[in-house]
């Protein structure tokens, strides 16, 4: 059953976790694998063969308004500092969460004649993310 994505979190640290409030997307983790060639010359079948390589959980991109709260306040320090840092993606209703570590890899703001202050912002997934699902 399909869920609707309003109540979507995104949250900085596990212990105190902050809220980055004035979202309107969040991108999802795109993982992907490297494959490494194995074929050898004694191959049957004339097919390459491969094994799995290294594993990239990409990045995570932010949209929404700017509004200088507490965790786009965060997001901006920590691409200051380059410090690598816990986040939560939370989905609504309990349907389950994303968690990663992650460095903040880009961070920008936007100011157009007919629209609100927005800003964007990336962070590269370090290391494994864990994804669980709820009910």
């Amino acid at each position: 059953m399909a869920k609707r994505a309003l109540g979507t979190k995104l949250q900085i640290g596990t212990n105190a976790p902050v809220t980055v409030a004035g979202l309107t997307s969040i991108g999802g983790l795109e993982l992907s694998a490297d494959t490494i060639d194995v074929t050898t010359l004694n191959n049957d079948g004339g097919y390459r063969e491969f094994i799995a390589g290294f594993k990239d959980a990409g990045e995570v991109s932010l949209e929404g308004y700017l509004e200088l709260n507490e965790g786009q306040q965060a997001l901006y320090d920590l691409f200051e500092s380059g410090e690598t840092e816990d986040f939560t993606i939370q989905f609504p209703d309990n349907f389950g969460k994303w968690e990663f570590r992650g460095v903040v890899t880009g961070f920008s703001t936007s100011a157009d004649l007919e629209d609100p202050l927005s800003f964007s912002a990336t962070i590269k997934v370090s290391g494994a993310p864990v994804l669980t699902l709820g009910a």
